[in-house]
């Protein structure tokens, strides 16, 4: 009898059980000391779990084992080495050292660097994350690893993001000791990355060089049926994804991945996936696996996994809506209000932190939750708008502004009734939901719902760890002063209302798709930053360079080549789409269309022929203008030097452009004939599963 998936679950991660049931005691109690930041890991433990860790790997079939590390493409990257080796008498002999698993070495030049490192100058280093357990994927051993180097610079996603944890977990310790809650030692953002992806036949992925080589659609007719039908939703899943998702499910399950809730999205051929919440650097870790999974998984079942924010024009894209809270290391979610959220006083100071870092560093979030991807779907009545704003709901804010005002708290004796007899009546949550907001408050976390779906989470966790870090420093800091001459309530009440007097501007309950907002924003002064290109330079910004350089999370040269790295991948996405469309027009839609218009031109006593002949005649010279100015506009895009120059003549020029060749390009697949249109159809794609 088969085993039943459950019990798979973890098997192949190097797991705090394992490592308790492999590792001798002392040896297994000095890994965890090191774990909580107490004392360093010596060299005599690390070769006792190196040994363990080989041993574990070996039995599981492993035959290799790589530093797993993030580099800043976004993605993942590994070099395999096999444990194999001559022994001295040479015969072979499996060996894996501690300083092999402490650390190694590669080429950090070959990576983005942003000029960090030079060709000369390669060397980079690898150095195990303690805190990320390994795991096992195709016979490899992969040791989860921070990247930098030779001189120490972070050339890595993961390094910055677990520095940032510290620097939160320090700040929150201190406001939680000045409110008297003293056995607090570490404070851990906890995160829930819902994933949303598409699924399309591979046949038709291969056929269509723009999502092969773009990841989304350049050109393409709306189909008929659109997703206004409102039956996709939650809807029944097709046998053949059903059978896709429960091999995603069991991968992820068998990596110790609690992998949860999967279910149709808005749009047709669009699902998500969704895990439970984990420490923040294992829940960004996870998810960059998840992603992998999703890819290769579709493979094996005949379909391709589309990750890019806006894969098809005229329907809902794809996010990764980061659900974000704190907890301590005593169990609790400081972003639960409990039954009495205004006596509950560390809910109300971290509440308002959040508000006062958002409204403080908007433009970072806003470039961190960004890519090239983002841009077709931030703003577009599917995805919160580009200005950054916080929804508290209607009850949170009313009690603030009460404690601001001084007047009677009102939260208590909210509850619903049940809607079924048999059941008990539920509290009624302190918030509703606002699916137009960016940063909303959901009952005991913050959802931040601008995340690109194909964006690694490490960098907008990084800067929102950083930034309420940055938050709580300043009003510990005027908490501390209250503190001499006020209770502790008079004195977390006094530094919310500061909080809210020069924040308030920040919170918005309304409806982010309305025009109305846009015009609000702008009088309330928040910046409305347009496109991800736009967004890179308030990484160098001097407010930022000093709250990063302040809390040790960057420094100004690492900040420095990030911009210019984010630069760079802007450039070349755009190019990449920019070339492929051309591609396409020029040996695809063009010979077709003339193929097409054929027919129509031998029947020459047919009205609705010659009718034809003009359309078809008009569509083909549209397309071939259009795409000749294309032509020409990349031309002169090549004579600028500078990246943040070129960056915004491509937002600002190439990109109108494309979109007048497709609309070019989309009128004239209206009025061909369906057996002569080179490339599958949007109807093709989207309709295709049972």
């Amino acid at each position: 009898m088969s085993k039943h998936p459950f019990e798979l679950f973890g098997k192949f991660l190097f797991s705090d059980a394992v490592m308790k049931e492999r590792l001798p005691h002392p040896i297994y109690l000095r890994f965890k000391t090191s774990l909580k930041h107490e004392t360093q890991l010596d060299q005599k433990t690390a070769e006792a779990i190196a040994h363990a860790m080989k041993t574990w790997a070996i039995d599981l079939g492993a035959t290799h084992y790589s530093h797993w590390f993030q580099p800043m493409t976004g993605a993942t990257a590994e070099k395999h080495d096999a444990f194999l080796e001559p022994g001295e008498d040479g015969l072979p002999l499996a060996r894996f050292s501690g300083k092999s698993l402490i650390k190694g070495e590669t080429d950090g030049s070959s990576f983005p660097n942003g000029g960090l490192r030079a060709t000369f100058e390669a060397r980079g280093y690898t150095y195990w994350d303690i805190s990320s357990p390994a795991f096992i994927r195709d016979n490899v051993l992969c040791i989860p690893t921070v990247f930098v180097s030779y001189n120490g610079d972070t050339l890595d996603k993961k390094a910055p993001l677990l520095k940032s944890m510290d620097v939160l977990s320090k700040q929150a310790c201190r406001v939680l000791h000045l409110l008297n809650d003293k056995n607090v030692n570490r404070v851990t953002p906890s995160l829930g990355l819902e994933q949303e992806y598409f699924l399309v036949d591979e046949a038709h992925f291969k056929a269509r060089l723009d999502l092969l080589l773009t990841g989304r659609t350049l050109i393409g007719q709306f189909p008929p049926k659109g997703q206004d039908s409102e039956d996709h939703y939650f809807g029944s899943i097709p046998s053949r994804i059903k059978s896709f998702m429960e091999e995603v499910n069991l991968e992820c399950w068998k990596l110790g991945i609690y992998s949860r809730v999967e279910h149709n999205e808005v749009a047709f051929n669009q699902f998500e996936i969704v895990p439970v919440f984990a420490a923040t650097h294992i829940a960004v870790d996870q998810n960059q696996l998840m992603m992998d999974i999703l890819k290769k998984t579709a493979k094996k079942h005949g379909l391709a996994c589309l990750l890019h924010e806006k894969p098809f024009a005229g329907i809902n894209g794809s996010g990764k809506h980061n659900n974000w809270s704190l907890m301590t290391d005593t169990g609790s979610n400081l972003y639960d209000p409990g039954d009495t959220p205004e006596e509950n006083l560390r809910f109300l100071m971290f509440v308002v932190s959040l508000v006062k870092a958002v409204d403080q560093f908007p433009e970072l979030l806003r470039m961190a939750a960004s890519g090239p991807g983002n841009d077709h779907r931030l703003g577009a009545n599917e995805a919160p708008p580009a200005i950054i704003s916080v929804y508290l709901g209607a009850m949170l804010e009313n009690l603030l502004n009460e404690i601001e005002a001084g007047t009677e708290l009102t939260t208590n004796g909210n509850h619903l009734h049940s809607p079924l007899s048999t059941l008990k009546a539920f509290p009624k949550e302190l918030s509703d939901r606002n699916r137009t907001s960016p940063f909303a408050f959901t009952g005991t976390k913050f959802e931040f719902r601008m995340v690109g779906s194909s964006r690694s989470a490490a960098s907008a966790n990084t800067v929102l760890n950083t930034i309420l870090a940055d938050a709580l420093l300043e009003m510990g800091d005027h908490l501390e002063k209250l503190l001499e001459t006020h209770d502790v309530k008079q004195a977390v009440y006094a530094v919310c209302t500061k909080v809210m007097q020069e924040h308030r501007r920040v919170l918005f309950s309304g409806d982010g798709y309305a025009e109305a907002w846009l015009h609000e924003a702008k009088k309330r002064g928040l910046p409305n930053i347009a496109s991800f290109t736009e967004s890179i330079d308030s990484l160098i910004e001097p407010k930022a360079v000093t709250l990063f350089e302040k809390h040790g999370v960057y420094h100004e040269h690492e900040l420095v080549a990030r911009a210019e790295i984010l630069h760079e991948q802007f450039i070349r996405a755009i190019k990449f789409e920019a070339k492929t469309l051309i591609d396409m027009i020029r040996k695809q839609i063009l010979p077709a269309a003339i193929l097409d218009l054929l027919p129509y031109q031998q029947a020459t006593t047919s009205v609705y022929a010659k009718k034809m002949v003009k359309r078809l005649s008009d569509g083909i010279d549209c397309l071939d203008e259009s795409i000749t100015v294309l032509e020409g506009l990349i031309e002169e895009g090549y004579l600028i030097a500078n990246h943040r120059e070129k960056g915004l003549y491509l937002q600002q020029i190439i990109r109108p452009q494309l979109n007048e060749v497709r609309k070019c390009a989309d009128a004239l697949e209206a009025i061909m004939n369906k057996a002569n249109y080179p490339i599958p159809t949007y109807s093709d794609i989207l309709f295709n599963f049972d």
